[in-house]
């Protein structure tokens, strides 16, 4: 397989790293990097010491230079690695270029223009299923929101309705961490400073009763217990594409009735974040500076610390998983499917923080999938077309999980099932030494 890989950010620099650690079989024949800043992408192809890692400087916003890029390597698909207001353009360009397509993150909403804390405007994803059509009738795969969440937990929510439950009533996506960087006072920023800005200033979404709903940002927060040493967090609503992604695949998932996401982000950094609303430095749109039109928020995010770099420095672990709540065998059922990631071990491996190394692993799990012919090879897996993890069987990619060195693990909580299936683990000596 030949991937073009726009934008080598950390996740891009990520995605490189794992591939090429991983890639015994021969699926890969080539990674083109591609960067508005050609020097990046060229040390970050340097770093690989692999002929098969070439660097090219492209403009993700330019559809037509980079379906022309996509043509020059002959390649198979476009890795869109940007930010995701770079998403229509490399849709277009995968089209163009009649190539599959792959993100990490779904097209942008836009709040509802007189009710946002509790109607949907354009959703999250809107503008990518209208492609739907389109990638079908080229017989591609639009791979839409293949990181680790969205990706990654949406998987997780596919494996879960198959193999633990028969009817699944919610789904929450839940994620925390306690990474901290010693010495260090204020807020850092773990991933994209431009896309966290974004998810945690708009309103929060839920699906339930059959359609999505905004709700404040941060709200309902509750303890969640995170497994391998976290320990309990504070997880509050927080806008991501699950929620959309689980409502769109509901019949693949047992005919889920609710998806929430809630992260645990600290009393600190959600102050910060209602600061940054308060003055307007949420903001995307353009203002007058002097002579010269900016946008606030990439003010913000050219101004603070690099999160590639400041989060090197972190020591601790990050989890992220699905909680799902069903029944099986009649019984209410809990659990909770996770992924922790050491910031230190993703530092030595990959040469990449945390955060990044825990989004890419699932991009490159998917396009192994993807160029040995076993994604969309189950019953019921779609052929062509604008389609999550939630649309695929989950099997093969749990298997690789940990070939990856990215295991997952799962908690049985405290439930119906849980105390029948402990009681018969209590009995059952009993019974055979009778």
């Amino acid at each position: 397989m030949k991937v073009l890989v726009v934008g080598v950010g950390g996740v891009g620099e990520s995605i490189a790293a794992i591939a090429k650690r991983r890639d015994t079989t021969g699926w890969l024949e080539k990674m083109v990097l591609a960067d508005y800043d050609r020097g990046r992408a060229e040390r970050c192809a340097a770093r690989q010491s692999d002929a098969r890692f070439v660097a090219e400087q492209v403009d993700a916003g330019d559809a037509d230079a980079v379906a022309a890029l996509a043509e020059k390597h002959g390649v198979d698909i476009i890795c869109n690695l940007c930010a995701p207001n770079f998403n229509p353009p490399l849709l277009q360009a995968a089209l163009k270029a009649k190539t599959h397509y792959l993100d990490t993150a779904m097209t942008l909403s836009e709040p509802h223009p007189t009710d946002p804390m509790h109607k949907c405007g354009v959703k999250l994803g809107d503008g990518e299923y209208a492609l739907d059509p389109d990638f079908k009738a080229i017989g591609k795969h639009a791979l839409a929101g293949f990181g680790v969440e969205p990706g990654m937990a949406d998987y997780l929510a596919r494996y879960a309705a198959d193999h633990y439950f028969d009817e699944v009533d919610e789904i929450g996506i839940r994620d925390g961490s306690n990474l901290e960087i010693p010495g260090a006072t204020g807020i850092s920023f773990g991933f994209s400073i431009w896309t966290t800005i974004e998810e945690c200033n708009n309103p929060a979404i839920v699906f339930e009763n059959g359609e999505v709903h905004t709700i404040e940002p941060f709200a309902e927060l509750e303890k969640f217990w995170l497994p391998e040493g976290i320990g309990e967090v504070e997880v509050g609503h927080v806008e991501h594409e699950e929620v959309i992604q689980i409502a769109h695949n509901a019949d693949r998932l047992k005919g889920v009735k609710k998806a929430t996401f809630k992260y645990a982000l600290g009393d600190e950094f959600m102050q910060a974040m209602e600061i940054f609303r308060s003055v307007n430095i949420d903001k995307k749109d353009k203002i007058k500076v002097g002579d010269c039109m900016v946008a606030p928020r990439d003010v913000v995010a050219a101004a603070a610390p690099d999160p590639n770099e400041i989060g090197k420095k972190y020591v601790g672990q990050t989890a992220a998983g699905t909680w799902v709540r069903g029944k099986k065998d009649g019984l209410v059922r809990e659990v909770y499917l996770y992924q922790v990631a050491d910031n230190k071990e993703c530092v030595e491996k990959y040469g990449t923080q945390v955060v990044v190394a825990q989004t890419a692993f699932t991009p490159v799990i998917t396009l192994e999938l993807l160029a040995t012919g076993k994604l969309g090879s189950h019953p019921g897996d779609p052929e062509a077309g604008v389609n999550n993890p939630e649309a695929f069987c989950a099997d093969d990619y749990v298997a690789l999980m940990a070939e990856y060195e990215f295991p997952g693990g799962m908690l049985e909580m405290e439930s119906e099932y849980k105390l029948a299936k402990d009681r018969d683990a209590l009995v059952a000596p009993a019974r055979g030494t009778a």
